[in-house]
């Protein structure tokens, strides 16, 4: 694949960071938190039924981010985890609607990866200040929430192996997007956490003493595990000084919505989500 890169775009009345090369037949996007009805703290485009805004808001806004992408004719068969901070992953790999079915509500069960290589099934995560990525290869792809635990746990890294096994591929052949996170220069975190990084990812980890860079602890994952560097694109953007455009839990103090990563295999591969 070509070295993979992020364009700001407006779909649907929705602005997106997304890939509109649309590699290996998927579309992908990170949501801005403009262009939905959410209001208050909420506004706008709050993509979780997990905050305390109003459910059909929320749902109304996820209507508009499928259609945003192509996916509306299959906004009913929305997979989309309760994350819980883990290294779980579900695994979509039958498109029937059983099956999407069955999985979206083991998914609903906690989760903090999906792997797809099914068309039909859009895929949904949210987020705050934690990081998103989205890892593409022909044919299928995964979307993970990794937070610090997350990021510990090397989920990222793990996702990668799991779709390797789906589509009997290699790493290098992989693409990787890291959304819009809370950068190390406004993440401060413990002493021991901070040396716990440390001495799992090396002295990259930190920004100086106390200050967490878990894209690089996420990258170096992914490279352990068989990427190339210059296949890992990021929008580098930092949540919590970006809040016209993202929600950030620590610069609203946890009274916040959340945005999203979407991924995306159209039935009809003749299907974009691309620039309008």
């Amino acid at each position: 694949m070509a070295v993979p890169g992020l364009t700001r775009y407006v779909s649907n009345g929705v602005t997106l960071l997304g890939d509109t090369a649309r590699p290996g037949g998927v579309t992908l996007a990170f949501t801005e938190r403009t262009g939905g009805c959410s209001t208050g703290r909420f506004s706008s485009l709050n993509l979780s039924l997990d905050c305390d805004d109003d459910e059909k808001s929320v749902r109304a806004n996820r209507e508009r981010v499928m259609g945003a992408i192509g996916a509306g004719a299959d906004a009913g068969r929305l997979v989309s985890p309760r994350q819980v901070h883990g290294d779980r992953l579900v695994v979509v790999d039958d498109g029937s609607d059983e099956a999407v079915a069955r999985l979206a509500a083991d998914a609903r069960e906690g989760a903090d990866g999906v792997v797809c290589c099914v068309p039909g099934v859009p895929v949904l995560l949210c987020y705050a200040d934690c990081v998103p990525v989205v890892l593409v290869q022909h044919g299928a792809f995964a979307v993970v929430h990794s937070g610090w635990r997350g990021t510990r746990a090397r989920i990222a890294a793990k996702a990668l192996s799991a779709l390797c096994e789906l589509t009997g591929l290699p790493a290098s052949s992989a693409t990787a997007y890291v959304g819009p996170h809370i950068e190390a220069a406004d993440y401060e975190v413990s002493v021991d956490l901070a040396r716990e990084f440390a001495g799992e990812f090396g002295d990259g980890a930190l920004l100086g003493r106390r200050n967490l860079d878990l894209s690089f602890c996420i990258t170096s994952a992914l490279v352990e595990a068989g990427m190339s560097a210059s296949a890992i694109a990021s929008c580098g953007v930092s949540t919590p000084h970006a809040t016209d455009r993202f929600y950030s839990y620590r610069a609203s103090r946890g009274a916040c919505g959340r945005h999203g990563a979407v991924a995306y295999i159209p039935r009809d591969t003749s299907e974009s989500g691309g620039a309008a």
